[in-house]
């Protein structure tokens, strides 16, 4: 079942369903929701981002069972060209947006960045476990909110470990980011901007 504003009232209405390709043959579908009363700005650069179809073609480039599942940044893990339009929107950074009340729990999203305050571009997080040492340096921005099965299945994958980060041996790829709204009944309704998708 999908969780709803009935279950979290921090969700806003924007959904985000990324359809992921893994192993041989596998496809699972995880369905983002988001915190724009939390994170306003990281939430609408997200989105802003999905609109460009920047996350098509793109990769889970880290799997750290127990940890997080990472999504490449825009400019890094696509297979797809880029508009200049798209470059200049995945090179933009955004603020921290850190929340006192909210933890780095299993399913949180969480934005990646540097050391540095107020980098954060375009890569991020989906928590696969508890993770309290992040709590206050990493923005959370929203929650898987279907899908969990699927995380469950990469942290299946075979890993090898490259400096700081354990990868996945084969390439899981995001196939696309659809951008979608939850509708009144509990589903989800194609967002309009979907039909006008120009780009990868």
């Amino acid at each position: 079942p999908m969780l709803t504003a009935a279950d979290d009232p921090l969700l806003g209405p924007e959904r985000v369903v990324l359809s992921i390709h893994y192993g041989e043959n596998k496809y699972g579908e995880v369905v983002l929701g988001f915190y724009p009363s939390v994170a306003p700005v990281t939430v609408a650069h997200i989105l802003q981002l999905v609109r460009l179809g920047g996350y098509n073609t793109n990769e889970i480039f880290r799997v750290d069972k127990g940890f997080v599942a990472q999504v490449q940044g825009v400019d890094g893990g696509r297979r797809a060209p880029m508009s200049k339009g798209l470059r200049a929107v995945a090179k933009q950074t955004v603020p921290d947006e850190f929340s006192s009340t909210l933890q780095h729990k299993r399913g949180v999203l969480s934005m990646g960045k540097f050391e540095e305050p107020h980098t954060g571009t375009s890569s991020f997080s989906m928590l696969l476990g508890d993770a309290p040492s992040l709590d206050g340096k990493y923005t959370i921005f929203g929650r898987v909110v279907a899908g969990d099965h699927v995380l469950s299945q990469l942290e299946q994958l075979e890993t090898r470990r490259e400096g700081i980060f354990v990868k996945p041996k084969e390439r899981v790829e995001v196939v696309s980011a659809v951008l979608m709204h939850a509708s009144d009944g509990g589903g989800l309704e194609l967002h309009e901007c979907e039909d006008q998708k120009t780009e990868l």
